[in-house]
Parts: structure tokens; C-alpha cells; sequence
């Protein structure tokens, strides 16, 4: 696998969530800021996968933002 896309929404208690797509959705993880959300994909990542050389050279995030109106 080269690239993992995760879909980042922000939680309506606040912060953001990130979930991997397409058959590694079982990759899931929250922050309080975007910066922090990449912090935490890694680790996620680093979970993961049990061997670093594993982890996708390309780690896409689609932030997707409710239209309130």
C-alpha cells in the first residue's frame, strides 16, 4: 500500500476526528486541533501497522466540513 486516506471531520463536542478509508477503517483517531490530529494519525498508524516499512509513503487527509445552513 502507498497512500491511506483518512476522512477528518470536526466532532460537534469539539476538536476533530480521522478515520482511514477504504478497507483500513478500522484506523481511527481524534484531536483537539489539526495539528495535534496529525500527531495522533501517526501514532495511529504506527499502531497499526506492525512494522514501520509497512506505514504508506502518502497519507492524504480529506477535511470534510458540514454546511450549516
Amino acid at each position: 500500500m502507498h497512500e491511506i486516506l483518512f476522512l477528518v471531520e470536526e466532532d460537534p463536542e469539539g476538536g476533530f476526528t480521522a478515520q482511514a478509508t477504504g478497507g483500513t477503517d478500522s484506523i481511527f483517531t481524534d484531536a483537539d486541533t489539526i495539528d495535534e490530529l496529525k500527531l495522533a494519525i501517526m501514532d495511529a498508524l504506527r499502531c497499526h501497522f506492525e512494522d514501520e516499512s509497512q506505514i504508506p509513503s502518502f497519507i492524504r487527509l480529506h477535511h470534510v466540513k458540514k454546511d450549516e445552513t
